[in-house]
């Protein structure tokens, strides 16, 4: 196991990478292993994320999971950069309880790059396990939703 440090506005994010895939995303991560090409490229796209120069990640993830959480972490890799879905639009998508999708977004081994915080509850935020830089998840998943210029739901 491998993981690659990038300092991004939202503090330092680590990719983990596994046999030449990303299987985590951490916050507070300190460099750990070898380098890859995978880990520079992973952090060349979290930069170019963050000056408003990629919208869409293309990187060779792996998630560790159930099949329905792989299903879950599917669906929302294809929510488009500043748009939003809700845990029943997965549910009806999944035909499963949206509780049981709010679990699956919950475990999302690699948030931001799988846009768990594009993904809102029916009468709310929702909640968000990523954290760092000083935010809490709820506010973390604010700060992401205003930088893709999403924040108009939110008011």
């Amino acid at each position: 196991m491998n993981i690659g440090i990038t300092d991004t506005p939202i503090g330092r994010l680590g990719l983990v990478e596994e046999d030449g895939l990303i299987t985590q995303l951490l916050w507070n991560a300190d460099m750990q292993g070898d380098d890859s090409s995978v880990l520079r490229d992973g952090s060349k796209q979290l930069l170019a994320y963050f000056n408003h120069e990629l919208t869409e990640f293309d990187l060779p993830l792996w998630v560790k999971g159930s099949n329905f959480q792989r299903a879950v972490c599917d669906f929302m890799y294809g929510i488009p950069f500043g748009d939003t879905v809700t845990y029943g639009d997965i549910a009806k998508a999944t035909k499963t309880p949206a509780q049981a999708v709010g679990n699956a977004c919950g475990a999302n081994p690699i948030p931001l790059i799988i846009p768990c915080h594009r993904v809102l509850g029916a009468n709310g935020l929702g909640g968000f396990s990523g954290a760092g830089g000083g935010l809490n998840g709820i506010e973390m998943k604010v700060t992401l939703l205003k930088h893709e210029g999403a924040a108009g739901l939110l008011i």
